[in-house]
């Protein structure tokens, strides 16, 4: 990987945020071994928290956006774990994705694709990862969506 994350990331129109810190008593990334694990990144962006329940207050296409904005603080947060250097990143190893939702809704994987399209599109075939979406009565703070990903250096 190279530099080029983000020239394409500003080609599709997006900045990543800065690395949101802890909101609790854990580290936001640890390297062991050749691999980076991300702790989990709730839905948000320039405006504040995405919240909302799927299948109540969100629709399938707003949850898929939200998981989005989890990629991109997932992608942050990688970046940050690398001091900076893409050249470091070999490729996407999973997520695990979780969705606040009602008992009756059953679309988590489209939820979550929102997060996976996402990190294909701007890493191509480095992006394509081993993946969980699971629906959850309630996240932190009211998030619609909260992510963590394991990631492997070059």
């Amino acid at each position: 990987m190279s530099q080029d994350i983000d020239a394409r990331l500003a080609e599709l129109g997006h900045t990543l945020p800065d690395a949101p810190a802890p909101a609790a008593n854990y580290v936001p990334w640890v390297i062991s071994g050749n691999q980076v694990f991300v702790s989990g990144q709730v839905s948000q962006n320039a405006g504040g928290l995405i919240k909302g329940k799927l299948g109540a207050d969100l629709s399938t296409e707003q949850g898929a956006e939200a998981a989005q904005a989890c990629a991109l603080s997932l992608l942050a947060q990688c970046k940050a774990a690398l001091g900076g250097d893409w050249s470091k990143l070999k490729r996407v190893v999973k997520l695990t994705g979780f969705v606040n939702c009602t008992p009756d809704f059953h679309d988590q994987p489209k939820v979550i694709n929102g997060a996976s399209d996402f990190l294909v599109t701007v890493l191509g075939d480095a992006g394509r990862h081993a993946r969980s979406a699971v629906g959850a009565p309630s996240l932190p703070l009211g998030v619609a969506v909260e992510i963590e990903a394991i990631f492997e250096l070059a």
